[in-house]
C-alpha cells in the first residue's frame, strides 16, 4: 500500500467519523457549535476555545490566494481551526478550516459564535488574549486574559496583574490539552499534512447564521452550521489501522500507530 492509497483512505474516512460528532460524559455527541453552547448552558460547562494551526506544503508560485495562506505568527504556510473544549481536557468541537492568516477571533465569529452567546446568555467561556474583542462584546460570559500594565505602574499592580493572568491561564490551560489529543498522531503527519489532499478551505469572510435547536428537541440535533473538520483524531486512528508494511512507514512508526490505537481513549 503506497502513499497515496493511504492518503485516499484518510479522505474518505475522516467525514464518516466526523458526522458521529465528539461524545461527551452524560452520553450525548456534539456535532456543532450550538450543539456545544446548549450542552454547556445545560450541564453547567465553562467552555475553552482557543485556535490552533497546522503547516501545509507551500502552494505553486503564481498560484491564486497563495497569501492567504501565510501565517503572520508561525510564518509558515499554515491553516487553522478552533477547538472548544471542556475543563478536562476533552475536545467537544472541532471548526472549519480556515487560512492561516485568518485572525482566530475573525475564525469563529464566521462559526455564528455572537448569537449563540446571546442565546445562551449562562454559558461561560476561557479564552486567550486573541479573543479580547469577543470578551469586550461579551464581557459577562467570556473571559480573557488581564490587560498588562503600563511600564510605570506601580509594583503592587503588578503583581496582582501577574497573579490574575496566572489564574486565568492555569483554568484555560485543558484547552491546550485538547489540541494535544489532536495532534498525538505525528506518525500520519505525512499523509494528513498535504495541502492538496485537505478539504477546501472555507471562505474567510463567509458568516454562518446560529442555528440554535428548538426547546423541544435534543441539543444534539443537526443544524444548519456543519463545520469541515481539519484533523480529528478517531479520524487519524481509524486511518492508522490501514498502515501496513507495504505502505513505507518504519517498524517503529507502525508499532507506535498500533500503541496509540490500543491505549487512547476514543473521544469523537
Amino acid at each position: 500500500m503506497d502513499r497515496s492509497t493511504v492518503s485516499k483512505a484518510i479522505r474518505q474516512i475522516r467525514p464518516l467519523l466526523a458526522n458521529r460528532g465528539f461524545d461527551t460524559p452524560s452520553g450525548q455527541r456534539l456535532h456543532t457549535l450550538a450543539d456545544v453552547l446548549a450542552y454547556a448552558a445545560a450541564e453547567g460547562v465553562t467552555i475553552r476555545l482557543d485556535g490552533t494551526e497546522i503547516q501545509v506544503r507551500r502552494p505553486q508560485p503564481n498560484r491564486p490566494g497563495r497569501r492567504a495562506f501565510v501565517s503572520g505568527k508561525k510564518k509558515q504556510n499554515t491553516i487553522k481551526a478552533t477547538i472548544a473544549s471542556d475543563a478536562h481536557g476533552r475536545p467537544l468541537w472541532a471548526g472549519a478550516i480556515r487560512p492561516g492568516r485568518q485572525h482566530d477571533q475573525t475564525a469563529v465569529r464566521t462559526e455564528g459564535i455572537d448569537d449563540l452567546l446571546d442565546n445562551y446568555p449562562k454559558v461561560r467561556l476561557l479564552v486567550d488574549a486573541g479573543y479580547r474583542g469577543l470578551a469586550k462584546n461579551h464581557p459577562g460570559q467570556v473571559t480573557a486574559p488581564p490587560l498588562k500594565p503600563k511600564k510605570d505602574t506601580p509594583s503592587d499592580e503588578i503583581a496582582a496583574y501577574e497573579a490574575a493572568r496566572q489564574a486565568q491561564s492555569s483554568q484555560r490551560i485543558p484547552a491546550e490539552h485538547a489540541i494535544a489529543k489532536i495532534k498525538w498522531w505525528r506518525t500520519l503527519q505525512r499523509f494528513t499534512g498535504r495541502r492538496d489532499v485537505l478539504p477546501k478551505p472555507s471562505p474567510p469572510l463567509q458568516a454562518w447564521p446560529a442555528t440554535v435547536p428548538p426547546s423541544n428537541e435534543p441539543t444534539t440535533t443537526h443544524t444548519s452550521i456543519e463545520p469541515q473538520v481539519v484533523s480529528r483524531c478517531p479520524a487519524n486512528a481509524a486511518a492508522a489501522v490501514l498502515v501496513n508494511k507495504g505502505s513505507g512507514m518504519s517498524v517503529k512508526g507502525r508499532r507506535r500507530v498500533t500503541k496509540m490505537i490500543m491505549t487512547t481513549e476514543p473521544f469523537g
